[in-house]
């Protein structure tokens, strides 16, 4: 029995194999399956999209069109791509996360977080807030680049500032089911002892896909520095997280910026004017507002 199951396992591995390296087919049956598009979720399901939503299932495609469905539905309600940073500004008003000025190694974009500087309670503004970054970092990564990078400062956390158990398990909810295979890695840097206690908890919500993405950095440990200058470019890397750039958020500036990303998201998703829409040839044209 155990010979079966690992040439079943071998054979399931060089299906995957084929398919990333040819994809095609699949894309092309998980477009036929998910049917009419137009407007947003038009735009929202290019090729690479599908894609990864096909990795995230195994490239089951009645799994991957599950799963794509209820992303479109979540988004047709929650509305990530209207989100204006003026909604949520107060929010970043510590830095607690940002958009980093810098790329790794490897042209993902990254984001910095940093829990010690909690300063809001709201689940849903809290949440809201990560979904504009997420959607924001994802506008700024290069062509043939599809995932990001997080790293998390833990300078300053304590159980006071710490997110509820709540909050984490929604927004883990919403990054494996609705940002698929955008996140490549989250750096945990030298977390306290403290925290385990709470990751004890946390990790039970992952997936094992996304489980294996969270890596434990500590300053001391050669494996962990390793790791870092395998992804960074030290001069560009924050001391914070071992690096030697220096790490300062000016909220005004971000601000600025931010509003400034604002016009080009919308731009992006067809919301700066009232305009025809572009279908897939399923459907009648629609009407953006």
């Amino acid at each position: 029995m155990a010979m079966f199951r690992r040439r079943g396992s071998q054979r399931q591995q060089q299906e995957q194999e084929h398919h990333e390296l040819h994809p095609e087919s699949k894309i092309n049956e998980l477009k036929a399956a998910i049917g009419p598009l137009s407007g947003c979720s038009l735009l929202y399901c290019t090729d690479a999209c599908l894609k990864r939503y096909l990795e995230a299932r195994n490239w089951n495609v009645e799994k991957a069109k599950k799963m794509l469905e209820e992303t479109l539905a979540w988004r047709s309600t929650y509305k990530p791509e209207e989100i204006r940073w003026n909604e949520i500004a107060k929010e970043g008003e510590t830095g607690k996360v940002f958009k980093a000025n810098f790329h790794d190694r490897f042209g993902r974009t990254v984001l910095i977080m940093r829990p010690g500087r909690q300063n809001t309670t709201s689940m849903d503004n809290q949440i809201k807030h990560l979904v504009y970054l997420i959607e924001n970092a994802i506008l700024y990564l290069p062509e043939g680049q599809e995932e990001m990078v997080w790293l998390i400062d833990f300078t300053g956390w304590s159980l006071r500032t710490n997110v509820s158990i709540k909050t984490a398990r929604e927004t883990i909810n919403i990054l494996q089911n609705h940002y698929p295979q955008r996140l490549a890695v989250a750096f945990l840097y030298s977390p306290p002892r403290l925290f385990e206690a709470f990751w004890k908890v946390v990790k039970y919500f992952l997936d094992p896909k996304t489980f294996h993405k969270v890596k434990f950095v500590y300053l001391k440990n050669k494996e962990s520095v390793a790791l870092m200058e395998s992804c960074f470019d030290v001069d560009n890397l924050p001391t914070e997280f071992g690096g030697k750039a220096t790490m300062k958020y000016d909220h005004e500036e971000f601000s600025r910026l931010m509003i400034q990303d604002d016009v080009k998201t919308a731009k992006f998703w067809g919301l700066d004017k009232n305009t025809l829409v572009e279908t897939n040839g399923h459907a009648t044209p629609a009407l953006v507002a």
